[in-house]
């Protein structure tokens, strides 16, 4: 992103330039509003997708960084189905995958979502970012969920606040950290944050204990911290996903889940296609064999939620 988008998004505003809206439609491939550099642009991001697929996106990024080097700074909105506008600058080093069409974010997740769309859930995505997933979760094709997004960084959750007003205001968001108990943070950025605890939802009556939710961690490395901070939440009838870090070799977020929380542990593997039921973080190492790529984890001490995870891998539903 241009400094002057940074700035404006710091100021809570989106920088974009005159000129018609930028928007591309997963579903047909329709690209609209693009001059002929951005469109010359969009067939090397495109291309630059499937070429770097072979090595887990290595290298996209910084060609997307070059690429953008000669871009108007504006934003682009993809269209992710006919109930979910998703925007961010267009030639981010991470979203613009979503021009390839044939790219899946976290299909693990989708596989999960989509497997759970009949269910009555609240999502609250900690560590939104720019709001992906309660912008997906909260569309038709998904179930209409209801949708709580909180981030922490600024600059992202401007952009959070804009994807939640095109797409009807529909996700509650809220800037603030998780963390093991109220307070305040420090980030890296050098920007003071509030921090809140998972319980502290439940507290400040934004949330119920006889709900039913999936929780979303995504914090860099904090998400201990926050399990921490929601030991009432996580007994009651909810799902965890949650994030581990590519490069994290002793599967911290995991080895807590499995050594001090009691939840029972899942994770995807691709090779049976099956969400795999964990007794120790080793079983881990044939599942994550990327270290440039982030995996999920699911964890549950609710019987409705594990016998829905046990379906999705062709295991009988049991009724609840």
């Amino acid at each position: 992103m241009r400094e002057a988008a940074s700035e404006a998004i710091a100021n809570g505003g989106m920088a974009m330039s005159a000129g018609p809206r930028l928007a591309f439609d997963r579903a047909t491939g329709a690209f609209d509003g693009a001059s002929v550099r951005e469109q010359l642009a969009a067939y090397a991001f495109q291309a630059g997708a499937r070429l770097s697929s072979a090595w887990s996106y290595r290298g996209f990024a910084a060609g997307c960084k070059a690429v953008r080097s000669v871009l108007p700074g504006r934003d682009i909105t993809v269209v992710l189905n006919e109930d979910a506008q998703f925007a961010f600058p267009y030639g981010d080093g991470n979203w613009t995958l979503l021009l390839d069409r044939n790219y899946r974010y976290e299909p693990d997740i989708e596989l999960f979502l989509n497997g759970i769309a009949d269910v009555d859930y609240t999502l609250i995505d900690c560590g939104a970012s720019y709001g992906y997933w309660p912008v997906l979760t909260t569309s038709k094709p998904y179930g209409a969920h209801r949708g709580i997004a909180i981030e922490a960084r600024s600059r992202n959750f401007a952009r959070l606040a804009h994807n939640a007003k095109i797409n009807g205001s529909r996700i509650k968001t809220i800037r603030r950290a998780i963390g093991e108990r109220p307070g305040m943070a420090r980030l890296p950025a050098g920007e003071d944050v509030a921090v809140i605890s998972l319980d502290s939802l439940i507290d400040g009556s934004l949330i119920t204990a006889l709900g039913r939710y999936v929780i979303r961690l995504d914090l860099d490395g904090a998400e201990v911290q926050a399990m921490r901070g929601g030991q009432r939440l996580l007994k009651s009838d909810c799902v965890l996903i949650c994030k581990e870090r590519g490069n994290d070799a002793d599967r911290a977020a995991s080895l807590h889940i499995l050594e001090q929380t009691g939840l029972k542990l899942f994770c995807y593997d691709r090779a049976t296609g099956h969400f795999e039921h964990l007794r120790d973080v080793a079983a881990l190492n044939r599942v994550k064999q990327t270290s440039n790529v982030g995996y999920n984890v699911l964890a549950t001490a609710s019987a409705f939620w594990e016998s829905r995870i046990r379906a999705l891998s062709g295991e009988p539903v049991r009724k609840h």
